[in-house]
């Protein structure tokens, strides 16, 4: 009896083709979306992610974003040093300030400022130079990307990109780049620039209070959960993990800036059009197939075997769709991500997920045509 459904849903080449169009196009939707959800989603903690020397991030209570300027004093370094079970722990400064560059161009910039001794939180990977460049009067490095990227559209037609020896005033204070560096695409577009804590305290408007993170790593053999506690007991601040950390971000920003519902609005319509298709293409197959499935009928198929059969159908038109649906979505993805103007990740979740959405609707169109088929009476092989 399947070869005999399949044989009777290929048919029918045009209500065929139309249904896997449609369920092709409703699974494109749904993991291209799912895809460019989940990419942005990663981004947001991307520059968490990358900076990973500490074992946990200490930020003050109230903070949601990473980027949020709420900073803590520097003497809640020393107590969060004094914690026991902390091998080290740096302070380090983020900020947004206003770049000249020397052509004139306003542009603002997230200025990072590490440990002058140390150097930890710096980013994964130099391009030129080295992190110890830093230390050399006036420092800066920034991203390669940033550079060319970000900087040149909002700079005047024919002006050359930066490069490592050129100068640029960041707060009306004159700073030389001294390297570039390499990163993990941000949700955030302004440039990173890295330099010293100390340098970053003379490139900022004067503060009482101006560290921003403290980076902690902790003993060899210490339980984590445990450290965070004794931390967020001493000091009164928050402890988190990358992970976590990255996960507060990532929350913050799906909840506030309301992706989490642009997106979901979007995936669904594509779960509502493949529902829609599947189901009345569906059901108008089943419609012009009723003297076959009565014949069917008389001749002793029950109506297990009935349903059998419009549930082979729907779901050989499911795979198919999915399949070219999900095919068609990384491609596209994989060629508009190449600009770098596009989030998109399609992790194993995406595929599973609108799996699960094509099978819901190929049960939903089937569930519709098995109505039909269940009440057919053996005098509809008789009818015209």
């Amino acid at each position: 009896m399947t070869r005999v459904a399949l044989q009777m849903l290929f048919g029918d080449k045009m209500k065929f083709f139309a249904l896997i169009i449609g369920l092709t196009f409703s699974a494109m939707m749904i993991a291209q979306q799912a895809s460019i959800f989940t990419g942005y989603a990663g981004r947001s903690g991307a520059w968490i992610r990358d900076t990973s020397q500490g074992d946990l991030w200490v930020i003050d209570p109230q903070m949601e974003v990473f980027i949020d300027q709420k900073r803590m004093t520097n003497t809640q370094l020393q107590r969060v040093r004094s914690v026991d079970g902390v091998a080290w722990a740096t302070q380090v400064f983020s900020g947004f300030l206003n770049a000249r560059l020397p052509d004139g161009t306003i542009q603002a910039v997230r200025v990072v400022g590490l440990d002058d001794a140390t150097l930890m939180g710096g980013p994964p990977r130099m391009v030129h130079g080295t992190l110890a460049d830093l230390r050399r009067d006036r420092g800066i490095i920034v991203n390669s990307n940033d550079l060319g990227n970000l900087l040149k559209p909002r700079r005047k037609p024919g002006s050359p990109e930066l490069g490592v020896g050129d100068r640029l005033d960041i707060n009306d204070n004159e700073v030389e780049i001294v390297g570039v560096y390499s990163k993990s695409a941000e949700f955030f577009w302004e440039p990173v620039v890295y330099t010293t804590f100390s340098r970053a305290l003379t490139l900022a408007p004067p503060e009482r209070k101006l560290t921003q993170f403290i980076m902690v790593k902790a003993q060899p053999g210490q339980d984590l959960a445990q450290l965070q506690s004794r931390i967020n007991a001493a000091t009164g601040l928050a402890a988190h993990t990358g992970a976590e950390f990255a996960w507060l971000t990532t929350r913050y920003i799906l909840i506030q800036t309301g992706i989490l519902i642009n997106f979901g609005i979007t995936i669904a319509l594509g779960f509502v059009i493949g529902v829609l298709v599947s189901g009345l293409l569906l059901y108008s197959f089943v419609l012009e197939n009723t003297k076959n499935f009565a014949a069917l009928k008389a001749m002793g198929a029950g109506n297990l075997t009935l349903t059998t059969m419009v549930l082979v159908q729907a779901g050989a038109a499911g795979v198919i769709g999915f399949g070219l649906g999900v095919g068609v979505a990384g491609v596209t993805g994989l060629v508009i991500s190449d600009s770098g103007s596009l989030a998109f990740q399609m992790s194993w979740h995406v595929p599973v997920f609108t799996g699960v959405a094509i099978l819901i609707c190929c049960c939903v169109a089937a569930v519709v045509s098995l109505g039909r088929v269940l009440r057919l009476e053996l005098s509809q092989v008789f009818k015209a």
